[in-house]
């Protein structure tokens, strides 16, 4: 994984919920961009469930795309593919980590030349407060950042949206920009990152859809001795 593209997730991860809702007409076009945000943060925060979507594209070239389900607290599940090769499942439930690397990722990330079948396993692993090497948190911090400033109506896959842009001292060179639901609860959408050395753009969906996360079955779980209990 590029420097760009990790700098990507974590500046995406550091702010990506400052974020605006409503439409420029009613009740959402009287409230100010920093209203907007905290009404955001505030639906966002109380989800039992989010889908979140997200593609980091380095200026320099590659790509890292990742599909995110999560009860944004300890049962999640991710899968991230690099453009430069590898893809990297997760389960997480609780304090444990269930990751499933393909052959290209263990080959990348570990040096290594060997060749051989697709691994089908699991790993079993006690989870990382602080993930890294492509794997994340149930967490997601939907948080206000910087200056916000309110922008027009658009539409984000078929729903009403406002768009707000925020600046911030610590990112010079780069602009997000929030999209949140015009109608209905204040959702956010989607987020952009423009930056001098990367963009990223994430959506969030299925808000509070059902989850159904559970472990590999005991059988594809394998431990350091061996195939193992999940």
């Amino acid at each position: 994984m590029t420097v760009a593209v990790t700098t990507a997730l974590t500046c995406l991860l550091a702010g990506a919920a400052g974020c605006g809702a409503g439409g420029t007409g009613g009740i959402a076009g009287e409230r100010s961009a920093d209203e907007l945000l905290d009404d955001a943060n505030e639906t966002m925060r109380a989800l039992e469930s989010v889908t979140v979507r997200s593609t980091t594209a380095a200026a320099k070239g590659g790509t890292m795309t990742r599909r995110f389900t999560t009860d944004l607290d300890s049962r999640c599940t991710a899968r991230t593919t690099w453009s430069e090769g590898g893809t990297l499942e997760q389960i997480r439930i609780g304090e444990t980590d269930y990751v499933r690397p393909d052959r290209a990722y263990l080959q990348r990330w570990n040096k290594s030349t060997a060749t051989g079948t697709e691994q089908r396993l699991w790993v079993k692993t006690p989870a990382d407060a602080e993930p890294t090497d492509g794997l994340v948190s149930c967490a997601w911090p939907f948080d206000s950042f910087g200056t916000a400033t309110k922008g027009k109506t658009t539409r984000v896959d078929g729903r009403k949206a406002v768009e707000v842009k925020v600046t911030d001292k610590a990112v010079k060179e780069g602009t997000y920009t929030f999209y949140v639901a015009g109608e209905g609860r204040p959702y956010l959408l989607r987020t952009t990152y423009e930056g001098s050395d990367f963009r990223t753009v994430t959506s969030f969906s299925g808000f509070d859809e059902p989850m159904d996360v559970r472990p590999p079955k005991p059988a594809e779980v394998l431990s350091a001795s061996g195939p193992a209990s999940g």
